[in-house]
């Protein structure tokens, strides 16, 4: 590089926020290079001491296939010869060296790379703001990862509505079931020392484990669990407010009738998950909890995460985002516990950070290894991301992108966009939502969290992020205008819904009873317990921890109105026996209760 060159490159940093690692404080690198006779703007983030270049893919494997290194697809073009090697990273272009010129493209190939690689997020930073504020989403938090970089991460909004707490890349959010990818890795490490295998029968580890159907028993394996194939949904009444111990939940397993037949299709399940984070821990002589901590959260350095509500809040943490749902079109914050997924807590009970979502996403897409080290073997890695479930349904958001192929792997839904293979899961419980996307291929991965009750914001965002390093899609895509107008129509049709059957309500009816005559306490071998209790007038009604007040709907029919108002109201029927009492209570939809007597 001649002296003139030499001359106009220079460095300006900026400070840009408070994003932390292990190295330090976080910030923008603005570095003005010269490349020919022009200045070039060069932005790079920066996490720690080092700015976020990208690194060419080494020698190995990305996610079981060999990696390809994306020789600046030199070989569909014809522009490769014996001396000059143009070479691509990731997916932003090419580069040719030739010996005349290969001292000046050593200098300067860190910069280009930078420049390739923080024109794909330019505006997005306001695009995102824009979008929240579309979508009434109070609080969010987002990182993306490409080539080992962070290339973005950012807190938005607050913890809490009428609160000032801001979010900020250090602010917990809940993973939900995007945990359930880190109780299959689990697995995946026990089995690269034997301890367990994917296809060891679950009742090796948990003799008391019975289902329905003896057959099924018998042949459940721990991969079955892992697929949701076992030929029943989630039984949700079993762990959310049930007040049952989970060996309680598991004894009880054996009474849940099968919807499908083993392993015939996908019905997601959180106590299988449950289960097979169990089994984890007895293989290794611990727990699911200090397995998290151990295998996965400290040798990734993810020092702000916690594997589960109680752990968290036993540290005392405080900066945690609070559950909202929209009420009446309102935005509200939900009386919800932290710990409602505790029971089952590998399906989902982990809480973590953009900050450690980085971490994860690095390691996910170096194929198990952390700085060079791996932590799982290459060929049990690699299972998490093959196709196991072949899935038959589309996600609502899913139609939108129209995908050659859709399955369930190991903790990981499969599937492909524009031509490029995707690894992805959701995570939604009362009042928060995630998302974890990967593009293994272009190395390019992101997290996002929200506070608001299943914001599909975070499907528009993980595709507008998958284009902007694709290149525009045709036509352009506004995946946020898209998302919305998709769920304002789901949401009008539930609506229309609900207000047919209410419209069926028949009016001027009366109980067949006295009110008194409906209190009691009515049980099940599978749902538990229910308690009806008459006071001041009025009928209320407990099932599980649960409680909520009744009103007459018509008959014997009874409306349920829970405290929490983003629950939607619980019909329940009472069943009048020949003898005249009141002999049984059903949950429309549900379950069925017998009067005690």
């Amino acid at each position: 590089m001649h002296d003139a060159a030499i001359d106009r490159m220079r460095r300006d940093v900026v400070l840009a926020g408070d994003v932390e690692s292990a190295g330090g404080v976080g910030h923008d690198l603005l570095m003005h290079v010269a490349v020919g006779a022009a200045d070039v703007d060069v932005r790079a983030r920066v996490v720690g001491d080092e700015p976020g270049v990208l690194a060419a893919p080494g020698a190995g494997e990305i996610f079981g296939r060999p990696e390809t290194r994306r020789i600046a697809r030199a070989d569909r073009e014809g522009a490769q010869d014996d001396e000059g090697r143009a070479e691509r990273c990731g997916s932003h272009g090419s580069y040719q060296s030739t010996p005349a010129g290969g001292a000046y493209v050593t200098m300067i190939l860190p910069l280009l790379l930078a420049l390739a690689q923080q024109q794909p997020l330019d505006g997005f930073d306001a695009y995102v703001s824009q979008a929240m504020k579309d979508w009434r989403v109070p609080g969010l938090a987002i990182v993306v990862v490409k080539d080992d970089s962070v290339t973005f991460i950012k807190g938005y909004g607050v913890r809490e509505l009428g609160k000032p707490d801001p979010v900020t890349v250090h602010t917990r959010f809940g993973n939900m079931s995007t945990t359930k990818a880190f109780t299959a890795l689990l697995v995946a490490m026990l089995a690269d020392s034997g301890k367990v295998s994917f296809d060891d029968p679950v009742t090796k580890y948990v003799p008391g484990f019975q289902l329905a159907d003896p057959y099924v028993t018998r042949e459940a394996t721990v991969r079955d669990l892992l697929t949701h194939r076992i030929g029943f949904g989630d039984p949700d009444y079993l762990w959310d407010n049930s007040g049952l111990q989970f060996a309680e939940m598991v004894s009880k397993l054996r009474r849940v009738p099968p919807t499908s037949s083993f392993r015939s299709g996908f019905e997601y399940n959180n106590v299988s998950y449950g289960v097979a984070g169990d089994i984890a821990g007895r293989a290794a002589g611990s727990t699911w909890q200090a397995l998290m901590q151990s295998r996965i959260y400290t040798p990734l350095g993810m020092s702000e995460s916690y594997p589960d509500a109680r752990s968290m809040q036993a540290a005392g943490v405080t900066d945690v985002s609070a559950p909202h749902g929209l009420v009446r079109d309102t935005v509200r914050v939900l009386p919800v516990s932290a710990a409602i997924v505790d029971p089952v807590a590998p399906a989902g009970a982990a809480f973590s950070t953009a900050t450690d979502m980085a971490k994860w996403l690095r390691f996910l897409l170096d194929s198990g290894r952390v700085a060079g080290k791996r932590l799982v073997g290459a060929q049990n890695f690699a299972q998490l991301f093959q196709p196991q479930q072949v899935l038959a349904g589309q996600y609502p958001a899913t139609e939108l992108t129209h995908p050659h192929f859709q399955a369930y792997g190991l903790g990981w839904f499969l599937r492909e966009y524009r031509g490029e293979f995707v690894a992805y899961h959701t995570g939604s419980i009362e009042g928060r939502s995630a998302i974890v996307g990967l593009m293994p291929d272009r190395r390019l991965g992101l997290a996002i969290f929200t506070n608001l009750d299943h914001s599909e914001l975070r499907h528009a965002l993980m595709y507008t992020v998958f284009d902007r390093y694709l290149g525009p899609a045709t036509p352009a895509r506004d995946w946020s205008a898209e998302m919305r107008a998709l769920y304002r129509g789901l949401a009008d049709s539930a609506a229309a819904r609900q207000r047919a059957r209410e419209s069926k309500r028949v009016p001027n009816t009366r109980p067949t009873l006295a009110l008194d005559r409906y209190a009691g306490n009515y049980a099940d071998s599978l749902y538990g317990s229910a308690a009806v209790r008459l006071a001041g007038g009025k009928l209320s009604v407990q099932i599980g921890t649960a409680s909520g007040q009744l009103e007459h709907w018509q008959y014997d029919v009874f409306r349920v109105i829970w405290p929490d108002p983003f629950w939607n109201p619980t019909y329940l029927a009472f069943g009048i026996d020949p003898d005249g009492t009141v002999g049984e209570l059903r949950v429309v939809g549900g379950g069925s209760y017998r009067r005690l007597r």
